[in-house]
């Protein structure tokens, strides 16, 4: 292993400090991850294609002359771009990859064998690489289906669920598969690189949308595969809890989410019809989830007495889990409120680009944000030097 990278000596602290990242990747899933890998202080370099990558074209909204799309998901990256047709660049890609720890790409399966970039290639070169590839439909019979969001919340099933009942299928507001798919990865990269610090051993990980699909569907994927029940799509509503949806205040509606007896009883109180969770009909989950066309305009009664505002208040000093419908602006108000400081501005000067906080707090080992996201081949020229510098002289 090399263990050193590009900017050995100057890397933040963090819990992957030292760990070089070969972002192969484009688009979402795969970018993701290496972004929180990034911020845990891994040192990534994002290989690009001549035109970059496809969400620097994917716009409005922008932030000056970019993209937002691609400046949500490349911080904390140093980019390079290589044109892997050409055989001194691909030369350059595979020098790269030899003296990487994570290798992480997202080329149709087997599409960067033509380059010597493929798992059994660079394995040969640096056997203790952990390489991680993101697919639509896995490296079988799948493989040659290309993979994209909107198709798997098609194919999985998820469509089928949302929406109201009588109306059409709607697909989530975000490509909720590549996050879960780039979340996954990540998972699997650390877990292997776990297993490479106690055995030395690299090894192959492989993540497909389709099954990030299946496994985070979760009560609906188990609803039919241990109950065979194929759920369908209720609106708001959901299959086994009630109150768990949306509901009207005097202004608009506010969530309501009593999924247990306690949270009922208290909610009950706090509307001022305490007798209502002593009713048999409604007194335990079930009884409420098979009532609630009955109990629901008890509520909404009490409910348009106030605002959804005054009832948050009202319902959260209370331990009621509710909340307004917010849009973007709301939420991260909302994470202001809750002192979660959800806006993180990297890089300074014109370069200085606001983006949304990493997810995960840590007490010894903070994430860092060392690089706003880079321009195309932005670091191309320091990369290749230090690239076509020997080993052992970087090293020494």
């Amino acid at each position: 292993m090399p263990g050193t990278t590009p900017a050995a000596g100057t890397e933040a602290a963090g819990p992957l400090s030292g760990v070089l990242v070969a972002d192969f990747s484009r688009v979402l899933a795969g970018p993701y991850a290496t972004m929180l890998l990034a911020d845990l202080g891994a040192e990534v370099v994002k290989v690009e294609g001549p035109g970059g990558d496809d969400t620097r074209t994917w716009m409005p909204p922008v932030r000056g002359q970019v993209s937002t799309y691609y400046l949500g998901v490349n911080r904390g990256k140093r980019s390079i771009a290589l044109d892997l047709r050409d055989e001194a660049d691909a030369e350059i890609a595979r020098e790269l990859a030899r003296r990487a720890d994570v290798l992480i790409e997202n080329f149709k399966p087997g599409g960067l064998a033509r380059y010597g970039l493929d798992f059994a290639s660079v394995r040969a070169a640096n056997p203790g690489v952990v390489y991680a590839s993101i697919s639509g439909f896995g490296s079988g019979a799948g493989r040659r289906v290309p993979g994209y969001d909107l198709m798997v919340q098609a194919m999985s099933g998820l469509m089928s669920l949302t929406g109201d009942p009588d109306g059409p299928p709607f697909r989530a507001g975000i490509s909720v598969f590549d996050v879960m798919a780039g979340n996954h990865a990540t998972i699997g990269i650390l877990a292997a690189l776990r297993h490479r610090d106690a055995t030395g051993e690299g090894q192959l990980v492989e993540v497909n949308l389709l099954s990030s699909a299946l496994t985070g569907l979760v009560n609906h994927s188990s609803a039919y595969v241990a109950g065979g029940v194929v759920p369908y799509r209720m609106g708001n509503a959901h299959p086994s809890v009630f109150p768990y949806e949306p509901l009207p205040a005097a202004d608009k509606d506010l969530i309501v989410a009593a999924a247990n007896d306690g949270q009922f009883r208290r909610l009950c109180e706090v509307l001022g019809i305490p007798e209502v969770a002593d009713d048999p009909r409604f007194a335990h989950n079930a009884d409420r989830t098979a009532n609630r066309d009955e109990l629901r305009p008890i509520l909404t009664a009490q409910l348009a007495r106030r605002n959804a505002v005054e009832w948050f208040d009202l319902l959260v000093d209370a331990g009621i889990p509710c909340s307004p419908i917010n849009t973007m602006d709301g939420g991260f108000a909302m994470a202001e409120r809750f002192e979660l400081d959800p806006v993180v501005v990297v890089g300074e000067g014109d370069r200085a680009v606001p983006t949304t906080r990493h997810p995960i707090t840590f007490s010894v080992s903070p994430v860092s944000y060392r690089l706003p996201p880079p321009d195309l081949d932005e670091h191309g020229a320091e990369l290749r030097k230090w690239l076509s510098r020997p080993e052992e002289e970087v090293r020494g």
